[in-house]
């Protein structure tokens, strides 16, 4: 072996050496929340409540606590949705079963080529019935399946599900059927409020029977609804289930997802999110009115 390298061994092995006990002694950088993005979903409609599409990124302003953001992602109305599909199936729900079901396969077939569905059911705990999927008929199969029986764990499951459907890329958004108050969850009302405002995926709530008869359960619902940037339904009889539906599917075909920075200073406090549309204030925004910081 040539003295050169040997010499040019020995250097780097001293150099490894260095840099690792430098590693040692430097501090650890912890990567906050600023580095991450708030995503907020915007549907827009005119005047007689319709979707509006083809705004451009430029038309929209988020202010965050009052100040305006630099929107660093947009993606159109056009873009696919992952859309979680979240089913009631306590024993309460035994005679309405058939109509959201048949529903939920309407819903389905309706969706686009590129969107994605799954499936999920709960009562007492919560059960993946079809993962995401572009599989029309695997979605369909898994909403037929469904059987009634047992408590409501309502607050367990909506967080749940918000957490897996937040790892999906692009558009997301939760529809959830329920007929019931929530009494086997072992999160609190206000605890699951505040996860699932921080996740920040629209939750689109259709409330039946009893949960729409109950105005404290219906106040609950709007919240989580009005944080998420979603909307709470009221069905006073199974048959309209399906037109319900169809609202929530023809809104999530037409919303827009933006993404910014959180500010540098965000803390671990609510901030309040709104959102604006220049040069055309005839029409009317909705989307998530805040976020705790990560």
């Amino acid at each position: 072996m040539r003295l050169a390298d040997t010499c040019s061994k020995g250097c780097c092995a001293v150099c490894f050496a260095a840099m690792f006990l430098m590693a040692q002694e430097a501090p650890v950088t912890v990567f906050r929340s600023e580095s991450r993005l708030v995503d907020v979903y915007a549907s827009v409609f005119d005047r007689k409540g319709n979707p509006v599409d083809g705004i451009l990124k430029e038309r929209f302003a988020i202010l965050d606590a009052g100040s305006v953001q630099p929107i660093v992602s947009f993606e159109t109305e056009s873009k696919s949705i992952s859309c979680a599909i979240l089913l009631d199936t306590t024993g309460s729900m035994k005679d309405a079963l058939a109509s959201v079901k048949n529903a939920v396969s309407m819903f389905v077939d309706e969706l686009r080529e590129d969107d994605s569905a799954a499936i999920f059911g709960f009562s007492t705990s919560l059960r993946t019935l079809q993962d995401f999927t572009t599989d029309r008929g695997a979605a369909k199969r898994a909403a037929l399946r469904t059987k009634a029986g047992g408590a409501t764990a309502l607050f367990d499951a909506v967080v749940e599900v918000a957490k897996l459907t937040s790892a999906r890329s692009g558009k997301k958004a939760i529809v959830l059927f329920t007929d019931g108050s929530d009494n086997a969850s072992s999160l609190r009302t206000e605890a699951a409020i505040s996860r699932v405002a921080k996740i920040g995926i629209p939750i689109y709530a259709s409330a039946e029977g009893d949960a729409a008869q109950s105005h404290e359960l219906k106040k609950q619902l709007r919240r989580i609804t009005e944080a998420t940037g979603g909307q709470l339904y009221e069905i006073r009889n199974t048959k309209n289930v399906s037109g319900i539906f169809e609202d929530i599917l023809s809104e999530l075909k037409h919303v827009y997802l933006l993404s910014y920075k959180p500010p540098q200073d965000a803390g671990g406090k609510w901030h309040d999110i709104q959102i604006r549309i220049t040069g055309l204030e005839a029409y009317r925004v909705r989307g998530r009115t805040g976020y705790f910081p990560n």
